[in-house]
């Protein structure tokens, strides 16, 4: 029998829940062999099992804090192996945190950075060279239609976000050529984890608001194939980010407490 080619490999973090899990179940069941990445190693092992046995995919699993220097190397150590080279890297894990800066901790706002900043250029700078040598592969940061504008004053979450933005657009921009997409995720609010576990109330918040995260994942994996450099996913949400990138800052900052309590938060 003549070879078979190999299997593409997915490298997700963020991927117990939530997007991630949205990523690698679309992924696994467009036949890659997928990475998956998160701090639960109990949820990752039950995902792992679940994606293999339902799509004959090979999947394996790193427990790791990308907000830690371990954790981080951990991944790049993957990310830099040339035996079985990573495809595609979608750096998903991130937080927020439900609180103004005057009220928050040094540490709190250094983990932030760390997994919201650091994690996503370590990463995406330890897989490019091997992409590169191949002239193939893309990487999908995910960010926010937050990060377009300051929609939460007192926050550096918007900042760590437009930072993603900036940065995918920019590194994508000198890649293009070796033949590799970067695409910066851009969605809006989404029923998963992530407000519960920054302690965000949704309570009342208008149902037009929330997004499917397997509507996400299809719509940035088709922008990815496009080439594009930013994935803001359904026109609602495109009309927002156009919204806050042009109209000016003044008006931004008039609107954003009204948003705010919207979707029930406070200004701090």
């Amino acid at each position: 029998m003549p070879d078979q080619p190999p299997r593409r490999v997915a490298l997700i973090t963020g991927a117990s829940a939530g997007l991630g899990a949205a990523f690698a179940r679309h992924l696994a069941a467009r036949r890659w062999d997928l990475v998956l990445v998160a701090r639960d190693g109990e949820r990752l092992a039950a995902a792992a099992r679940e994606l293999s046995e339902r799509h004959g995919v090979a999947v394996s699993v790193i427990v790791a804090d990308l907000a830690t220097e371990p954790g981080c190397v951990a991944v790049e150590a993957r990310l830099r192996d040339t035996a079985a080279p990573v495809e595609l890297l979608v750096n998903n894990a991130g937080i927020g945190l439900n609180k103004g800066f005057l009220r928050s901790t040094l540490e709190d706002e250094t983990r932030i950075l760390r997994l919201n900043v650091e994690a996503v250029m370590r990463l995406t700078f330890a897989v490019l060279p091997q992409m590169t040598e191949r002239r193939s592969g893309g990487v999908i940061n995910v960010s926010s239609v937050a990060g377009f504008g300051v929609t939460a004053p007192g926050s550096t979450y918007t900042a760590t976000k437009a930072y993603v933005i900036n940065f995918s657009e920019s590194v994508g921009q000198s890649v293009r050529r070796h033949g590799i997409n970067v695409l910066a995720l851009c969605p809006g609010f989404m029923r998963t984890e992530f407000q519960q576990r920054a302690g965000i109330p949704t309570a009342g918040s208008p149902g037009w608001m929330w997004l499917d995260a397997d509507s996400v994942v299809v719509a940035a994996l088709s922008d990815l194939h496009k080439g594009r450099y930013v994935s803001v996913p359904t026109l609602r949400y495109k009309v927002a980010a156009t919204a806050l990138r042009y109209t000016p800052h003044a008006l931004v900052r008039r609107f954003s407490a009204a948003g705010n309590r919207a979707v029930g938060r406070r200004p701090h």
